[in-house]
């Protein structure tokens, strides 16, 4: 097997860190060679806030993934999310002045890097700039003009920012535990490349990866990235809330939300309703108290997601809302999606894995997989922003940061 088949990533997620190990196979195909999953410590809503602890948790992942494969791990894919993440969409112009007036693939990078002429504060750095649609002479629409004849060439992007620290954190633990880093990819963008299809991009449609610390969104119109958003909060408040509620230490209510968790009114398949529940610890609670509490805490995340949505949503994402992260696991949460927001919802699953891939067709490792199909597609020059110079504005940027972290 060829080494440059392999590809790998890591998803440092607030309550774990999975590490994969795949071989690229036909047609996007990812056949598993090894999974590492570890609790992570030293995160706090996708922030590194311990160093020490994080880099101890990626390595124990890591080292585990590589057991598993019988391979070293050498280069990732690492996912970025957090409240420090921002976005906003930039346009960019030139003209196409040589006789035949016809579009080559340098005047794309030339109208990227006009896009990208704009102030980055110096505790910002550029993470991505995505390519959401050409126009040529006015006509708006068009994928990929390159052939084309036209005399203006006008791109609109969606332009992703991160702050240096937290950026410079998290490579500073992957870099700790002897990884190279590929590319640094926000996670909501990871998270769609697993789950949404082709015809929900087109149409219109909101992601909502709700994890531990975050609910990362991304919403797609058209087949290009429209708008994204990470909001501070997901299945760490639900927990919190439950131990508080209920008085329960934080570890158990974090099993209690698992097993039991539910935000529907009436538990699914029990006869006998609001009994009580026990672990095997000796703690008991009220069914009915559990779910009231998770049922109030995901209609204020639905709710949040919602304010993230454009005034006229019902025609702008007419594919609905496709909800995953390990939250999406909770029973009933698409019908309670769809009371709210009066939009499909479904809760996105990762396929096309095959190999040791027990545990990832589930949402809790739609980022991982993600990130491989990401790499896949950035390997493949299957997809147009990072054919267009996303590549290499990202390793530009992690070469950077490696400078200041490795002085």
């Amino acid at each position: 097997m060829a080494k440059s088949e392999i590809i790998s990533c890591i998803d440092v997620g607030t309550t774990k860190v999975c590490s994969i190990m795949a071989n690229a196979g036909h047609g996007g195909s990812l056949q598993v060679l090894g999974v590492g999953v570890t609790h992570t410590r030293g995160l706090h809503k996708g922030l590194v806030v311990n160093i020490t602890e994080a880099r101890e948790s990626i390595r124990a992942s890591v080292r585990r993934a590589e057991q598993a494969s019988g391979l070293k791990m050498e280069s990732v894919y690492v996912g970025v999310t957090g409240r420090h993440i921002t976005s906003l969409n930039k346009k960019g112009v030139v003209s196409i002045s040589r006789g035949d007036r016809l579009v080559r693939p340098d005047d794309l990078k030339r109208v990227l890097r006009s896009a990208r002429t704009f102030t980055v504060p110096t505790d910002r750095k550029l993470l991505h700039v995505i390519p959401r649609g050409y126009a040529l002479d006015g006509q708006v629409g068009v994928k990929n003009p390159v052939g084309m004849h036209g005399f203006r060439l006008d791109v609109e992007t969606h332009v992703i920012t991160a702050a240096v620290t937290s950026v410079q954190n998290l490579v500073k633990c992957i870099r700790g535990a002897n990884i190279d880093i590929e590319d640094l990819v926000l996670e909501p963008l990871a998270s769609a490349e697993a789950v949404l299809r082709p015809d929900e991009r087109d149409a219109g449609v909101i992601l909502a990866d709700i994890g531990g610390g975050t609910t990362d969104i991304a919403i797609f119109k058209n087949g290009s990235i429209w708008h994204t958003a990470i909001l501070p909060v997901a299945g760490y408040q639900i927990t919190r809330d439950i131990a508080i509620g209920l008085g329960l230490p934080f570890d158990v209510a974090e099993q209690m939300k698992r097993k039991y968790g539910s935000v529907m009114h009436v538990y699914d398949g029990a006869e006998e309703e609001a009994t009580n529940l026990s672990m095997e610890n000796g703690y008991g609670i009220s069914y009915q108290d559990l779910n009231e509490i998770v049922r109030a805490r995901v209609e204020e995340i639905l709710k949040l997601i919602a304010l993230e949505l454009p005034s006229d949503y019902l025609k702008e994402v007419p594919a609905g809302l496709v909800l995953t992260g390990g939250t999406a696991n909770l029973r009933g949460i698409e019908t309670l999606g769809q009371e709210l927001l009066g939009l499909p919802v479904r809760v996105g699953v990762p396929t096309g894995v095959y190999g040791i891939a027990d545990i990832l067709p589930d949402p809790a490792y739609a980022t991982g997989v993600g990130l491989l199909l990401w790499g896949i597609r950035r390997h493949d020059g299957e997809q147009n922003w990072q054919a267009s110079g996303l590549g290499e504005t990202v390793r530009r940027l992690v070469v950077r940061m490696r400078k200041l972290v490795l002085h």
